[in-house]
């Protein structure tokens, strides 16, 4: 499996990390233990070793299943985790609420005041079974902590060789700017996919002028672009992709009608749409990492394969002209 470096740091990386927001079971309408981490040992097994999750994925419960599922082999995996959003305090900015497995309101708060980072990176630290975490990324920013105060924990754990790497998550050009005076900040990480490139206009030049590496997350639109969801599908209880506009059944329509037109490239070289999608994502300037889920072992095989093909000039051409013509109302 290739490796890329992360910003200017030593931390490599595989170009397809093991996105693990949907085995939290929050806001994905649940998911199996045992199939989570049977697919994460797959994923390792198949040379991608780079996994992302969160605390706030299933309350703890993402971390905690990663740390099951890579214990024994913690020397070849990279962790990448992030801080900064809380359902155990009500504290900084209130951000939205969410359900429990009991159908009760958990509140999310946007905190990421210096003392609270040390403690979640410790309470990371515990959940994930391992004493460093390769990547530390703020999950969005906080608008009621100083950018300055958040970075300065990020230094401290920094020294004290807890975290390896410091990245940030959801931020502009212009945040990303500010965390940069404090913290040596590697990496963004920003939702991107065929239907959703509005990071091309600023922040892909500005991280490709100044060596910071781009993770994109939900590169296949949350599954959209599977092609495998009907006009009328109906998500399970929980399932927030319900209130997603790309998730409307015209979308969904317009969606379909453009992986039909560029199914060929894909039957061309005996791969499925999800890989041609994930392909097109590794090829496009700036991208260092995409993030691709799995919820069992069979869904990993499929997203390993993207690695085995290869686009030409030609057919990146053909793909993004079609794609200018997708017109979704968004």
């Amino acid at each position: 499996m290739e490796y890329r470096t992360l910003g200017n740091t030593d931390v490599k990386v595989t170009p397809i990390a093991f996105g693990a927001w949907a085995i939290g079971g929050a806001m994905w309408g649940g998911a199996e233990k045992k199939d989570a981490v049977e697919a994460i040992k797959r994923s390792v097994d198949h040379g991608i070793t780079t996994i992302d999750t969160a605390p706030v994925y299933g309350y703890g419960k993402s971390e905690e299943l990663v740390g099951e599922a890579v214990r024994g082999m913690r020397d070849k995996v990279q962790i990448l985790t992030k801080y900064g959003l809380h359902w155990d305090a009500k504290k900084g900015q209130y951000y939205f609420s969410l359900k429990d497995e009991n159908g009760n309101n958990i509140d999310i708060y946007r905190y990421a005041g210096k003392e609270s980072v040390i403690k979640e990176c410790e309470n990371s630290l515990k959940r994930l079974g391992t004493d460093h975490i390769d990547l530390y990324q703020i999950h969005w920013d906080d608008p009621t902590t100083p950018v300055e105060e958040t970075m300065e924990a990020i230094n401290i754990l920094l020294e004290q060789g807890k975290i390896r790497a410091a990245g940030v998550c959801n931020y502009n050009v212009d945040l990303l700017k500010e965390a940069l005076k404090t913290a040596p900040i590697c990496s963004v990480q920003v939702p991107y996919s065929m239907v959703h490139r509005d990071i091309e206009d600023d922040l892909v030049p500005y991280c490709i002028g100044n060596r910071k590496s781009i993770l994109a997350y939900s590169p296949m639109q949350r599954g959209l672009l599977t092609g495998k969801f009907s006009p009328d599908h109906e998500f399970n209880d929980g399932d927030t992709r319900a209130g997603s506009p790309y998730f409307k059944s015209e979308n969904i329509k317009k969606t379909n009608l453009f992986l039909e037109d560029i199914k060929p490239i894909a039957d061309a070289k005996g791969a499925s749409l999800a890989q041609l999608v994930i392909r097109w994502t590794l090829e496009q300037p700036g991208i260092t990492v995409a993030l691709v889920g799995a919820r069992d072992t069979k869904q990993v095989d499929e997203n390993v394969g993207a690695m085995n093909i290869n686009l030409s000039k030609d057919e990146t051409e053909q793909i993004n002209s079609k794609l200018n013509q997708l017109n979704l109302n968004l």
